[in-house]
């Protein structure tokens, strides 16, 4: 008996799947690759004197940092402009000073008219309150009207305010 054997090509690969992988993998890869890059940062060390007068610069970056004693309103640029602290109230307890707090937030108003974005960072025993109140004065600020009078303005002094974690205070 004769036997027959089939004679069959040999298989082919079947490229085009792997080829389809490869086109859409290579490219998410890249994507998502984490390249290194070289930076110069740029350092500027706080002022000597802390006040209104001696923010400098055209760009104010205005941060409301709400301590348990005080509040400290800085340039995250420039540093610290004033520390207010908590004063007395008649009920014998203590709470911020909003009225200084008021009054220095429009002094800074007013050497950058153009500036509106604040960052108001609190500690995480800050109560919701005092965060909402000093939201409120930072926002906008009731003063006496220019004609004189017993009536008042409210002047928008900082309306886009970002919230943040206070950073940590150094052990002293």
């Amino acid at each position: 008996m004769k036997n027959r054997r089939l004679k069959k090509a040999p298989a082919e690969l079947e490229l085009t799947a792997f080829i389809n992988l490869i086109v859409v993998l290579v490219p998410f890869l890249l994507s998502t690759a984490v390249f290194s890059r070289l930076a110069v940062m740029d350092l500027n060390l706080p002022a000597q004197q802390s006040a209104v007068e001696q923010i400098k610069g055209p760009n104010l970056q205005l941060e409301i940092v709400i301590r348990p004693d005080a509040l400290e309103v800085g340039d995250r640029i420039g540093g610290l402009i004033q520390r207010i602290p908590k004063v007395p109230v008649s009920t014998g307890g203590t709470q911020h000073d909003f009225a200084a707090l008021s009054s220095l937030l429009i002094q800074v108003k007013g050497k950058f008219p153009d500036t509106s974005d604040s960052s108001v960072l609190a500690e995480p025993t800050t109560s919701y309150d005092e965060l909402v109140q000093v939201m409120d004065h930072v926002r906008s600020a009731v003063r006496p009207s220019p004609q004189g009078g017993a009536q008042t303005v409210r002047a928008v002094l900082f309306p886009n305010i970002s919230i943040g974690d206070a950073p940590v205070r150094k052990a002293s």
